[in-house]
């Protein structure tokens, strides 16, 4: 998975810098406020990275959160040492001195038929488990990894401790996309879904992709979602099995979310842009030409359209962000900067 950065297509995601660890863009501002306010406690399972360690040193030092780092304790303290910050007022919770690994391995094992109450605790005793653990029992905000494992390890994770939202069956992942004003106008927030996890989403998935994706916009941009469904097709101009899963994804979307703005089968242009809308729609819609929520139909057309408007348009691409989850997961790139971890935090809780 990519980092986040200025669109550098292709080049290190280091490139989006915060200064001081405050990104300019007054969304990302907002995404770092709203985490100080909120005085959240977001857990880091890969407490033996250097990036992490000063990652957390920062988020602490600037008041953003107070972050956990869990590892075996002399592996995080040689990281520190390593990177030069100090541990001072963070918390470090090695899993094997942990007395909460009885009470979260029954609380993992709970609800689970046979479940085995020693495969259990070893489990949660690994960082990962340990720390999602942390997070379904209230005692962290967020769990925050990806640094040195995959991300398939994270969603697994993520899966089995923190569980899904209600209604969602299937974890997806959005960018928050920042596209610059044309003429003078103001720079625009965007969500763009799924682009990093389903690979070729059913009419369920994409419904699941939708109504994550409807309550990140809210969170993240503060704004009514209007959600788009793309297609190559707008409203039955073409005919192929794969605008069909579009259009049964639209019904499904309004059954279980009747009052979500959301339509489609739309193609990018009458989703995004009125005067196009009004040419290619006939009837009324709360979506076409004002769209704030993209819904690509697929992986394929997800990753090239994020990169396609990071590359051409000069967007900022924040992300990948994992959602779907009960409680705050995400996902980071193995290339992940401080600064990219800095700012995944302040998003992620900006979403506790």
């Amino acid at each position: 998975m990519t980092g986040f950065g200025l669109p550098h297509c292709g080049g290190h995601p280091s490139a989006f810098r915060l200064h001081p660890y405050t990104a300019v863009n007054e969304v990302i501002d907002a995404c770092i406020a709203q985490a100080r306010a909120g005085g959240k406690r977001p857990v880091f399972p890969e407490g033996h990275d250097e990036r992490i360690v000063v990652a957390a040193r920062r988020l602490k030092d600037l008041g953003i959160a107070t972050p956990v780092l869990v590892g075996a304790r002399g592996e995080v303290r040689a990281a520190a040492a390593r990177s030069g910050a100090s541990l001072d007022g963070i918390d470090v919770l090695d899993p094997a001195e942990s007395a909460q690994i009885g009470a979260y391995a029954a609380l993992y094992a709970g609800g689970r038929p046979n479940a085995n109450a020693k495969v259990a605790e070893r489990l949660v005793r690994k960082p990962l488990f340990h720390a999602g653990m942390m997070v379904r029992a209230g005692d962290a905000d967020a769990l925050i990894a990806g640094v040195t494992m995959t991300t398939g390890r994270v969603i697994e994770a993520g899966l089995m401790t923190v569980g899904l939202a209600k209604g969602i069956r299937t974890p997806s992942s959005f960018f928050l996309m920042i596209v610059p004003g044309v003429g003078g106008a103001a720079a625009k927030g965007y969500i763009y879904a799924d682009c990093a996890v389903n690979v070729d989403p059913d009419p369920g998935v994409l419904v699941d992709i939708a109504l994550a994706s409807a309550e990140s916009c809210r969170a993240l941009l503060r704004e009514q979602p209007r959600v788009a469904l793309l297609s190559f097709s707008t409203k039955g101009s073409a005919q192929h099995a794969r605008v069909e899963k579009v259009i049964r994804a639209l019904a499904l979307a309004r059954e279980r979310a009747p009052d979500l703005a959301i339509d489609g089968e739309l193609q990018a242009d009458a989703a995004l842009v009125p005067e196009v809308a009004a040419k290619k729609l006939k009837g009324d819609s709360q979506v076409a030409g004002q769209a704030n929520v993209l819904v690509f139909p697929d992986l394929d057309a997800g990753n090239i359209g994020y990169k396609l408007t990071q590359c051409m348009a000069g967007a900022r691409a924040i992300g990948p962000v994992l959602q779907g989850f009960a409680r705050p997961v995400s996902d980071l790139s193995r290339g992940a900067s401080v600064e990219d971890i800095v700012a995944t935090a302040a998003i992620v809780l900006a979403r506790a």
